[in-house]
């Protein structure tokens, strides 16, 4: 249970710092990318592709925090089903021991597809809103 829920945090702190990171980094490139005479008339051809730049930078840290979040779980699979074939070497008779260690197994590969599912739901709701915020903004300067 306690391994689950680190999982969870682990994953939901890592997809918020990586959208916070690329929030950061396109803000930080926004600052030194535009000269002044582009803020006192701004056009609209500037912004649509600084907001498909950003566009295509959240898709890929979306993509990466898939990937990452695919990896994670797969490692926690591989490893439950590790201490299961362990605990199946250690005991020929399909004992009480066993036989738990192959529910817990089980539990384990569910909840772990259960987490990488929510988490990235969670990816997918996070590039949707900043999607909508950068095609607001496209909106406001016409593009």
């Amino acid at each position: 249970m306690k391994l689950n829920k680190r999982f969870s945090t682990v994953s939901n702190w890592i997809a918020k710092a990586l959208f916070s990171l690329v929030a950061v980094a396109l803000l930080w490139q926004g600052a030194f990318l535009f000269d002044t005479t582009a803020v006192a008339a701004p056009s609209p051809v500037l912004a649509t592709s600084a907001a498909n730049h950003a566009q295509n930078a959240t898709d890929e840290v979306r993509d990466r925090s898939k990937d990452l979040i695919q990896d994670t779980k797969r490692k926690v699979e591989r490893t439950a089903n590790r201490n299961a074939s362990k605990v199946d070497q250690a005991d020929d008779n399909g004992s009480f021991v066993e036989r738990k260690a192959q529910r817990d197994r089980d539990r384990i590969q569910q909840r772990a597809e259960e987490d990488a599912a929510r988490t990235e739901r969670a990816v997918d709701d996070s590039t949707n809103a900043v999607k909508g915020l950068v095609d607001k903004v496209k909106d406001a300067f016409g593009g």
